[in-house]
């Protein structure tokens, strides 16, 4: 077996996403945009998830506005990055609670008269969307997603592997 095999064939199923990935995203300009887009896409997505109303739950007490459909899609999110990478996992729930700060500054603008949460985070996926097709026009290959829902959660751990990389942080 050549040594090329043996390394293919080792691969964990992350570095095989991550390679995959990489199939559609090889052009400069593409790659800036998804530095760009994909955490935006991230932060309004869990946004809008957040601006979902929410039963109240008794037991929850004074708890209850930390608790949203948001919280099951990071709860999901994180599992599916941890059965992945335990490292790009905890990466990821620091991203997610940064964006978590984020939204909720957002929900106490609101409140103060500022504009709808949903709203902002409307126009961010829009935009966000524009500019990742954008990107792949410029690369001519489409988005992995159209082959696989499940490169939607990828991307986001695809740009951190690049971090992991940079800073010698083996995920």
């Amino acid at each position: 077996m050549s040594e090329q095999t043996m390394k293919t064939e080792t691969k964990r199923p992350v570095d095989l996403y991550f390679d995959k990935y990489q199939e559609s995203h090889n052009n400069e300009t593409n790659e800036i945009l998804h530095w760009i887009c994909v955490p935006l896409i991230i932060f309004s997505l869990l946004g809008l998830v957040w601006s979902i109303p929410f039963p109240y739950i008794g037991f929850l007490g004074k708890y209850n506005g930390f608790v949203n459909w948001a919280s099951f899609l990071i709860a999901f999110s994180v599992y599916y990055y941890y059965r992945l990478s335990p490292v790009l996992s905890y990466m990821m729930l620091l991203l997610i609670i940064v964006m978590s700060w984020g939204i909720v500054s957002l929900e106490q603008l609101e409140k103060s008269g500022g504009p709808a949460l949903w709203l902002i985070c409307v126009i961010i996926f829009v935009a966000s969307w524009i500019g990742q097709f954008i990107g792949h026009k410029i690369e001519g290959k489409k988005p992995s997603f159209l082959d696989d829902v499940k490169f939607l959660l990828i991307g986001p751990i695809w740009l951190l592997h690049f971090i992991c990389n940079k800073v010698g942080i083996k995920y």
